[in-house]
């Protein structure tokens, strides 16, 4: 794949505890799954409709896939499109950039 960020949703309270330890080991889905659960600029609304539907705020941490290295892999989801996987924590100098959307 080519694409060099991600996107990782978290709630309000997921980002906090996220900013306080400075790493993120994962939703409890992530935890579920054994890998943190990313998706791709085109894969963001979907995922976000699918899976978080009525919750806001929401936490959109943009995540340099570079600086993960090995630790992504794409494998198929959805529809069988290739969505980016974290077999690691995720650090936070990893994302590069964040929004909040209500």
């Amino acid at each position: 794949m080519t694409a060099s960020t991600a996107f990782k949703v978290l709630t309000q309270q997921q980002w906090a505890d996220f900013e306080r330890e400075r790493v993120f080991r994962g939703a409890p889905v992530d935890i579920a799954d054994g890998y943190i659960h990313l998706s791709t600029d085109e894969q963001l609304e979907s995922t976000i409709s699918k899976h978080f539907a009525g919750q806001s705020p929401l936490m959109i941490a943009e995540v340099d896939l570079i600086l993960l290295g090995d630790a992504i892999r794409w494998e198929e989801a959805r529809g069988g499109d290739l969505f980016p996987h974290l077999y690691a924590e995720l650090p936070i100098h990893a994302v590069v950039s964040l929004q909040k959307r209500d």
